[in-house]
């Protein structure tokens, strides 16, 4: 599992980012987490996963990438708003990996 240098997050996750974090990558679960990431299908932008899921023993982690952190799914929506809405007024597109991969400047 990789984390995004400029790590996107919602209002509430934000000032327990580096707890949240620290939670995730040692697999000590937080119930209302959710990571956003590259997306697993060509066909989408991202994906949403709730945190928990993480904590299973076969879950795909190794070469998964966080770009954000949300506390509930619906500051997790905001987020993926946030990223596509940053995307799209830098690049006039929605492709979100590009963008973010080849230098997003600091925020």
């Amino acid at each position: 599992m990789k984390w995004y240098d400029n790590l996107f997050l919602g209002e509430k996750a934000a000032p327990k980012a580096a707890k949240m974090k620290w939670k995730i990558s040692h697999n000590a679960g937080m119930v209302t987490a959710y990571v956003i990431t590259f997306a697993s299908n060509p066909d989408n932008l991202m994906d949403i996963i709730p945190s928990r899921e993480l904590l299973q023993k076969g879950y795909p982690k190794k070469d998964m990438t966080i770009i954000g952190l949300a506390l509930g799914y619906e500051e997790a929506l905001q987020v993926v708003q946030q990223i596509i809405q940053e995307t799209y007024d830098h690049t006039g597109g929605t492709d979100v990996k590009s963008y973010l991969l080849t230098g997003r400047a600091s925020s």
